[in-house]
């Protein structure tokens, strides 16, 4: 086979590779004999099927896949040849026609840039420190309550805590809502479903109110004909209700799957579930913090184009909703954050590979574990990822992307802060 490899670019290359047309035609034989063994035509006992019925049925699509297989073990030959690492698969050109005893077949690819060592020493890094607090495990409980209220009607005037449902319609110059008759909504007061103009005009108000406010709209409001403005809204309120919550007692505890319905074993459990979130906040942070220090200090890496604009697509892809494709300008704008992402994943990458680190199979499963608890049938998650290679080598690499973060802490001038687990984690709930 022969190997010839053209630079087109900083990591560009362009490979060509001339492969033997014998070699082609002596795996379609063999690979037309092993059907000759299993494949089943009418008018033909198994096994007996010969060749060049096979062959003429058959013979184009075994030709494609074993050309296919044959270029792809070849490419995988010359990288190690010539000492090549692609960032991706190759986009591969072929006539797949013979021509002088050869089939000729040239690859485009982008190629590892060339990393440097980093000075792990050097990098100022400060850790953040928290542990998970009875007061955090009240708090927690309490906010369980408040999920699990409900509400009572009540004669007194609507506050904050109350549900009020009401009818209303507004105006803003020639436009009004409803074209006809009112609309029907709901919300707590104080709870943030609304917004806090629309809340005051709810407030000190009794079921069988009517009123006019003027009532200024927030600039995202949802329809785009009253947002940012000062409307003319009249209410009418249909009910108030105060919130009633439950006893933390067998029956509530239950009601989380606990068995023994005991509070003790809430505790517990609760404790258990907030170590995990404050853990991953953690992990998350310092990782983010690591890996932003890398990208300044070496942004003028040269990094894959390709990496470049997958990471941009994916940034973007998770601010869309998933029926709606990303536009060019979007992708455009999202390329410095996705190129500072590149380049330490790089070298988060390079510095695993040269400390020779492995991932902790224990800090794997229990990072697996955290993912599926978020779930209602965690083990159905467990399953997904064990059969999903992919799946798998992502949170293969977010593992390892910890670990090389931790490592780096631990050999950098790294400081501690000691912070609350709301301080930690009130960024990370946004």
């Amino acid at each position: 086979m022969q190997v010839s490899v053209e630079q087109v670019g900083k990591l560009e290359r362009k490979m060509t590779l001339k492969i033997p047309a014998d070699r082609l035609e002596s795996q379609v034989s063999s690979r037309i004999a092993e059907m000759g063994r299993t494949v089943r035509l009418k008018g033909f006992r198994p096994g007996k099927v010969p060749s060049n019925v096979i062959k003429q049925r058959y013979g184009a699509q075994v030709r494609n896949e074993v050309l296919s297989d044959l270029i792809g073990t070849s490419l995988n030959e010359a990288f190690e040849q010539e000492k090549l690492r692609p960032v991706a698969q190759p986009s591969v050109d072929t006539t797949g026609e013979a021509e002088d005893g050869e089939i000729a077949c040239t690859a485009t690819f982008e190629i590892m840039p060339e990393l440097p060592d980093v000075d792990v020493a050097g990098m100022e890094i400060e850790r953040v420190t928290a542990e998970v607090t009875d007061k955090d495990i009240d708090s927690m409980i309490e906010t369980l309550r408040l999920q699990r209220r409900s509400f009572d009607p009540v004669d007194r005037a609507s506050e904050s805590g109350d549900f009020v449902m009401f009818d209303y319609s507004a105006v803003a110059g020639d436009y009004r809502f409803p074209e006809d008759g009112t609309e029907r909504a709901g919300s707590v007061i104080g709870s943030g479903t609304l917004f806090d103009a629309l809340d005051d005009a709810l407030s000190g108000r009794s079921a069988g109110d009517k009123y006019d406010a003027d009532i200024l709209f927030p600039e995202d409001f949802g329809n785009e004909s009253l947002a940012g403005k000062t409307a003319s809204v009249h209410i009418s309120i249909a009910k108030v209700q105060q919130p009633k919550l439950p006893e933390i007692d067998e029956d509530f505890v239950r009601a989380f799957g606990i068995g023994d319905g005991q509070v003790d074993t809430l505790r517990t459990e609760v404790r258990a579930n907030l170590k995990r979130e404050l853990e991953a906040a953690l992990a998350g942070r310092l990782k983010g913090q690591v890996a932003e220090k890398l990208a300044e200090m070496h942004d003028d890496i040269d990094v894959p184009r390709v990496m470049v604009e997958s990471e941009a697509r994916g940034l973007v892809a998770n601010s869309l909703p998933k029926d709606q494709e990303p536009t060019p300008e979007m992708l455009q704008s999202a390329e410095p954050m996705a190129r500072k992402r590149v380049i330490a994943a790089l070298l988060l990458g390079e510095i695993a590979r040269r400390e020779d680190m492995q991932v902790d199979q224990k800090r794997l499963g229990e990072t697996l574990g955290a993912i599926a608890s978020t779930y209602e049938e965690p083990e159905k998650v467990v399953e997904l990822y064990n059969n999903d290679p992919q799946l798998m080598q992502g949170l293969h690499n977010r593992v390892m992307e910890d670990q090389v973060a931790v490592w780096i802490a631990e050999h950098a001038k790294t400081t501690e802060k000691q912070m609350s687990f709301d301080e930690v984690m009130k960024p990370q709930r946004g």
